[in-house]
């Protein structure tokens, strides 16, 4: 289980990530439902008592490591690891539960001071160092540099660019990108 087989809470230079409470759910939405987070989620909108009962559960899964993130006693953002299968053939047990999705989000109110980069960081530091997973992918809209910059950052490469393969409920067709790095990139960088 997340909060059972991981060492929570975990900390970056400035932040605490732990399991996410039922007051964090509260705050998580109200800056979830924002205009400027919501223009570069892939969910747009979310049913509240879903995206509640999501995160709340989220605790309990096994190959679920979503986290909030606090500065202080303050949510900041939250992150998501979610352990999932490497493509095989014939469900090879080398291709089960080794790789990682990534995804972070940030308050806007605290926007732009490089949390989601530290969230990013511990969360793939946890994904290798912890776990053991050999590769972990994040996905985001092309038109979505910030985003783009923090998976760099942290030594993601570009791995898939898609001409205008991802629904913008404003802009319509754009263009996507999904970021990846394996277990020995990760252990190569300085």
């Amino acid at each position: 289980m997340t909060s059972g087989a991981i060492a929570w809470p975990r900390t970056t230079e400035r932040l605490t990530l732990r399991p996410v409470t039922g007051k964090d759910v509260d705050q998580m939405l109200t800056y979830r439902n924002t205009p400027e987070v919501q223009r570069w989620l892939i969910r747009a909108t979310v049913d509240p008592v879903v995206f509640r009962e999501k995160w709340l559960t989220s605790v309990d899964e096994p190959y679920d490591h979503s986290c909030v993130a606090l500065v202080g006693d303050q949510p900041v953002g939250s992150g998501m690891l979610e352990v999932v299968d490497g493509m095989g053939q014939d469900d090879a047990p080398e291709s089960l539960r080794v790789e990682g999705m990534l995804g972070y989000t940030i308050d806007p109110a605290h926007a732009g001071r490089g949390y989601a980069t530290e969230i990013a960081r511990n969360l793939l530091s946890l994904a290798f160092d912890e776990l053991g997973l050999r590769r972990v992918t994040a996905g985001c809209f092309a038109d979505n540099p910030a985003s783009r910059r923090i998976l760099e950052k942290v030594g993601m490469r570009l791995e898939q660019y898609g001409v205008r393969d991802s629904w913008h409920h404003e802009l319509g067709w754009i263009d996507g990108c999904t970021y990846a790095i394996l277990r020995e990139e990760w252990d190569a960088r300085v």
